[in-house]
């Protein structure tokens, strides 16, 4: 069974482009397209379908990729969120991870790397370039956060060093010996103590930790 996309950019040709490149996929379907965040929000209310995958456009009106990405994060936190956008300046990426995006592409991507990437999101439930990724770690170094600075309990270590992992939050929860609804309390609980609100920026402050 294909994973569901829909697609919110305000540039209708680039949405319908798009469309057809992800029609090529095999293990994708495009549902609909969407101008911005409010007409998605006014789809869902009409009982559209709700997409495995979000294409978020950054820059757009009414409502842009950053209040979108927070509303679906706190409405539809099962929807992964996946950055497509012209935009590849520090200052959006941060935002947009901190915003809940759980990835990064600019919309030159060749569809060879979207493909990829849509299926390493579905995957591990993240996907950054190398580009990205070093926004991400040198955003992360600048921040005085480290386990000095934050006290955390033996139990939110060990589930640290498996975000670094490709395992699923229930394999994590096989591997610590406790249910997943209690790996999703470790895991929000970091994300309060971090002020974090993705497993990428979880993992990245790991690996900045050394919990390798």
């Amino acid at each position: 069974m294909k994973k569901t996309i829909v697609i919110v950019d305000d540039h209708i040709l680039i949405a319908q482009a798009l469309k057809g490149i992800i029609e090529n996929f095999k293990n994708f379907e495009v549902l609909y397209e969407c101008e911005n965040g409010k007409d998605l929000q006014e789809k869902f209310k009409l009982k559209k379908p709700i997409p495995d995958v979000v294409l978020l456009d950054v820059s757009m009106p009414i409502m842009d990729g950053f209040e979108t990405a927070k509303w679906l994060k706190e409405k539809h936190p099962e929807v992964l969120i996946m950055t497509l956008s012209m935009q590849n300046d520090d200052q959006s990426v941060i935002k947009m991870i901190k915003s809940g995006s759980n990835g990064y592409l600019l919309k030159n991507t060749h569809p060879v790397e979207l493909e990829k990437a849509l299926n390493r999101l579905l995957n591990d439930g993240y996907y950054y370039p190398d580009w990205a990724s070093k926004i991400v770690f040198t955003s992360l170094g600048e921040k005085n956060t480290t386990t000095e600075t934050i006290k955390l309990t033996e139990r939110e270590r060990e589930f640290l060093k498996y975000t670094i992992t490709e395992m699923s939050y229930k394999e994590i929860a096989g591997k610590m010996f406790c249910s997943p609804r209690t790996v999703e309390s470790y895991r929000d609980s970091l994300f309060e103590k971090l002020e974090l609100k993705t497993r990428v920026g979880l993992a990245v402050f790991a690996l900045k930790n050394g919990f390798e």
